[in-house]
Formats: C-alpha cells, sequence, structure tokens
C-alpha cells in the first residue's frame, strides 16, 4: 500500500500546485475548480492508502529488496459472472436519462437500479452460480 499512497499523493501535490498556478494566471475558473477537485480525489485514497500501509505488515510489493517467491502463495477466489452489474449500469443508464428526457424515465430506472442492489447482495450472500 505503501506505493500506491505515495503515487496518488505525489499526484494530489502536483495537481494542487497546478491548481495554485492555473487559478492565478488564468482568466476562467473552471479549469482551476476541475483541477481542485483532481487534487482532492487523489488525496482521498491516497490519504486512506497511507494510514493503511502504516498499520498493516509490509507485503512484498512493498519491498525493493524482494522476490518472486516471497510474492507467490494463495490468491484466493475470484467472483463469478453476475448480471446485476449490468442491471445496475442501465438503471443509472435510465436515471440520467431521466434528467434529459423527462421525469418518466425515473421510475424504471430507479427500479432497475433497486432490483440490481437487492439481487447482488443476494447473489454475494448465496454465493451465486458456479
Amino acid at each position: 500500500m505503501k506505493v500506491e499512497a505515495k503515487i496518488l499523493l505525489s499526484l494530489g501535490t502536483f495537481f494542487g500546485i497546478m491548481c495554485a498556478v492555473y487559478w492565478r494566471w488564468s482568466i476562467e475558473n473552471a479549469g482551476g475548480v476541475m483541477m481542485f477537485a483532481g487534487m482532492l480525489l487523489c488525496f482521498l485514497p491516497g490519504s486512506y492508502y497511507f494510514w493503511w500501509s502504516r498499520r498493516m505488515k509490509e507485503r512484498p510489493e512493498d519491498n525493493p529488496n524482494a522476490t518472486q517467491e516471497e510474492g507467490a502463495g494463495f490468491v484466493g477466489t475470484f467472483p463469478g459472472s453476475s448480471i446485476w452489474p449490468f442491471v445496475l449500469g442501465m438503471g443509472a443508464f435510465f436515471t440520467v436519462l431521466s434528467l434529459v428526457f423527462g421525469i418518466w424515465l425515473l421510475l424504471p430506472g430507479l427500479f432497475l437500479a433497486g432490483w440490481a442492489l437487492l439481487g447482488g447482495s443476494g447473489e454475494g450472500r448465496r454465493g451465486g452460480k458456479h
């Protein structure tokens, strides 16, 4: 986690410096606001990763002298295929379309999103189909 934290905190610092420079010498404010948001979006997970990296044991990825054998071992299980992310995406798509084409698309969008959240959480507890 140390490498990820360093990368994100460095990116956040870069965006912060560029935000200050851009805000000072540009005529418009939108770019400065977007760079400020980018800075915050880098600092948020970067500080979280930094906080956790100080509390957990060192991973082989964090040790520059680690060998490939130290990183080998049990990988774990990966989730199976599921339809629920697609259904959630379609619900979000219809919900956003309701802002453009009319409020009548909000009902199917919220229905699909709710159905996907219930189905995905139920499948996660059951373990899904293998």
